[in-house]
């Protein structure tokens, strides 16, 4: 009885401890795919600023 119960304990820590690296893995890549887009909004705001700059102008 002891066994299987250690067994079990086991096989739920080896889960968590699996479950734990991926979500790790995914928030690497959400925190990469954030930056990405927080450059590409960057990119398009300074964009759009030159243009109503130039919209001013006329």
């Amino acid at each position: 009885m002891d066994t299987e119960l250690f067994t079990d304990l086991e096989r739920r820590v080896e889960t968590l401890v699996e479950r734990y690296t991926a979500l790790k893995r995914e928030n690497d890549v959400l925190r990469e795919e954030n930056g990405r887009l927080l450059q590409e909004r960057d990119a398009v705001k300074s964009r759009i600023d030159g243009v109503l700059r130039k919209l001013e102008g006329i």
